[in-house]
């Protein structure tokens, strides 16, 4: 067993445990617990889905009692909670109390997420006992290492998702950890999948929420594996202010005060936001896709998009076939402002348009290329604008249908 720590319990002032409880056939952890040794700031953003799971609703609910004021999340895998009615609101809001109760903490303090399969009522008896196998945890050494946490919060994804970033806010040093899970049913809208970012940094309510908002749109907000968007996806981030910096205010939302403090949240959301793309169900490639030269950013996000969710396209990628005409005629129908004579296209180092134009290019060496790595870089210049935007999807294998086909069997 390692004994580093793990990225969110490398913020000083947290800790963070998971724990087996039977909700995953395979026996491994599935019930993770963050807990923070202070009252939180607290921002979040979720899924727009309008059939939103249980958790989300109690979340919104949460958020809008206590005006961003946490200390712990409890997130399990293996059972979404979504569509599951008055009882399933009322088991969210069960696992909750039975964690404030456990962890010895205030009433409306604990912010709940679930993963896994829709439509399955909640197995309370297995997490009553979970909970209690938690809250005995989390102040062990187990608590401070952390990375079973992170384990315990996947389903079809192969590995834990982390990251660390520490940056200098007025002299003091600020520290941010985060941890994800996604593999399939990923395609944002204000949200994506789980996540959770803690920071020991000083802020303000309204300020850490403008700086998610931002963070999330650059970021959780621009990944796709499947075009599907869950009836779960939540981001939280904890700020306990332990870090003493001057506190980040909307006030300070122009100075470099807020400005630092949001790249730092942004790194760490980059870094998980590609992780899950990579982790995409049955992926072998994570692909970028930039849109330059277009006429808003707006428009731009719209094409990478576009093409990040053509079946076509990620298709041909899984199968080393450099047939970029597909990812022109995903960026035609987009919407995107476009002019056809003046448009270029990149895939890796081999350019295949330009101005409109076919170039000659090797595609034995371009087959042979995509074979060879895991990632790969799609550049289109649409020639009407300054405008740009970067999206992150993966390919699409045999392995994802077979792991979708099968799924809730």
């Amino acid at each position: 067993m390692t004994t580093s720590k793990s990225a969110v319990t490398r913020v000083p002032g947290f800790r963070a445990v998971g724990v087996a409880c039977g909700l995953k056939q395979s026996g491994n952890p599935d019930l993770a617990l963050i807990l923070a040794n202070r009252a939180c700031t607290a921002a979040a953003v979720f899924t727009t889905n309008a059939f939103k799971a249980a958790p989300v609703l109690y979340d919104l609910a949460l958020m809008e009692r206590t005006g961003g004021k946490l200390q712990a999340v409890l997130i399990n895998a293996g059972n979404a909670n979504a569509v599951t009615g008055s009882q399933g609101l009322a088991d969210a809001e069960q696992m909750a109390r039975w964690t404030e109760s456990a962890c010895q903490l205030p009433v409306d303090t604990v912010f709940v997420m679930s993963t896994g399969v829709i439509g399955q009522k909640m197995p309370m008896d297995k997490i009553a006992t979970g909970i209690l196998s938690v809250a005995d945890s989390i102040f062990t050494e187990a608590g401070q290492q952390g990375h079973a946490a992170a384990e315990a919060i996947m389903t079809t994804d192969l590995v834990p998702k982390e990251a660390f970033v520490q940056t200098t806010v007025e002299g003091r040093p600020v520290h941010l950890g985060g941890m994800a899970k996604g593999s399939g049913m990923i395609h944002p809208n204000l949200a994506t999948m789980l996540a959770v970012v803690v920071t020991d940094a000083a802020i303000e309510p309204l300020a850490l929420e403008a700086a998610l908002k931002q963070a999330v749109g650059c970021t959780f907000n621009r990944i796709s594996v499947d075009g599907d968007t869950s009836t779960n996806d939540t981001v939280l981030v904890l700020a306990s202010g332990q870090a003493g910096n001057p506190l980040i205010s909307m006030q300070s939302v122009q100075s470099p005060l807020f400005e630092t403090f949001t790249s730092a949240l942004t790194e760490v959301c980059a870094v998980l936001a590609k992780a899950v793309a990579r982790d995409g169900e049955g992926a072998t490639k994570l692909v970028e896709i930039t849109v330059a030269g277009a006429a808003t950013e707006a428009e731009a996000e719209a094409a990478a998009k576009t093409v990040a969710t053509s079946p076509l396209m990620k298709t041909a990628l899984f199968g080393n076939d450099p047939n970029w005409g597909r990812a022109l005629a995903a960026i035609g129908r987009s919407g995107a402002t476009v002019d056809p004579n003046r448009t270029s296209l990149w895939l890796g180092d081999f350019q295949l348009v330009a101005d409109g134009e076919p170039l000659p290019f090797d595609a034995v060496a371009a087959h042979d290329w995509l074979a060879q790595t895991d990632e790969v870089k799609l550049i289109a210049n649409l020639g009407v604008g300054r405008a740009r935007a970067t999206v992150w999807t993966c390919d699409l294998s045999y392995k994802y249908v077979e792991i979708n086909a099968e799924y809730h069997t």
